[in-house]
């Protein structure tokens, strides 16, 4: 069956960095303008997170009822949410993700060792090729040690922030790494996502870049999601076009729709 293009990364104005006017509807009715048989809206959850803007989250009992009231049997509207990750919340973050009805878990890296990389304290006293080591091991720590998530998200968008000129990264400068992190990700029978967001970042790649998204692929990753992180309405399903012909060209032939955390692969 050919895909069916929903978009499985959008922030809707119950995510505090959201557009006030990037409501579910809005997003909905876009969809349908564009002939889309769904959407799954994945706004942010970051527990004891030290980023005040993030303090507070949705509460869930009334948002699956939004998301009910919003579904019909010829567009489905999925419940998902990007969790913010780090190793000394786990237990919180079962008790959240397995409290509620979700559809689809991102589970996304947002600061480091307590440090905003937004603010850029991340960075403070660090090298590029420090900064972006940390970051990855962070990342590995996750994919070992966590398990209640369907796909990492944005995987690599580090190279976001930092007062860097250049902010690309060689791969084989951290080889051992992401080879670990991608082995873990399908041995644990998770996904990643293409996100497209690096592309509005005017950092002109992918989340991950091409050459980890090409190794997902020879080391045996199956599972993919195509996401705009869209935080405006504007932004909904941005460069997708560039996105699929860049998973093509990678050897990538399905991708995966998720409903009730579980993957249907459709053909791209």
């Amino acid at each position: 069956m050919k895909f069916p293009f929903i978009d499985h990364h959008v922030h809707t104005n119950f995510s505090p960095d959201a557009d006030p006017e990037a409501t579910m509807k809005s997003y909905i009715n876009k969809a349908k303008a564009l002939g889309r048989r769904g959407i799954i809206f994945t706004d942010h959850v970051d527990i004891d997170t030290p980023v005040e803007l993030f303090y507070e989250y949705p509460d869930y009992k009334d948002y699956k009822t939004k998301i009910d009231f919003l579904n019909d049997p010829d567009f489905f509207v999925g419940m998902g949410v990007e969790i913010g990750y780090f190793d000394t919340i786990k237990t919180k973050l079962d008790h959240f993700i397995n409290a509620h009805p979700f559809d689809f878990v991102i589970s996304s890296i947002h600061i480091g060792d307590g440090l905003d990389f937004y603010n850029n304290d991340f960075f403070i006293g660090k090298s590029q090729k420090e900064a972006y080591q940390r970051y990855f091991e962070i990342v590995l720590e996750m994919v070992e040690n966590f398990n209640n998530y369907d796909v990492v998200g944005h995987l690599d968008y580090i190279i976001r922030y930092g007062d860097y000129t250049n902010k690309t990264y060689n791969y084989n400068d951290y080889k051992a790494l992401i080879d670990k992190i991608l082995k873990a990700i399908i041995k644990n029978d998770k996904g990643i996502e293409i996100n497209t967001s690096g592309f509005r970042y005017g950092l002109g790649v992918i989340h991950p870049n091409v050459t980890l998204l090409k190794r997902y692929k020879a080391l045996g990753g199956k599972i993919i999601t195509l996401g705009s992180d869209a935080h405006k309405v504007h932004d909904f399903e941005a460069d997708f076009d560039r996105a699929i012909a860049l998973l093509k060209d990678a050897g990538f032939s399905e991708i995966a729709v998720f409903k009730n955390r579980k993957a249907t692969f459709y053909e791209i």
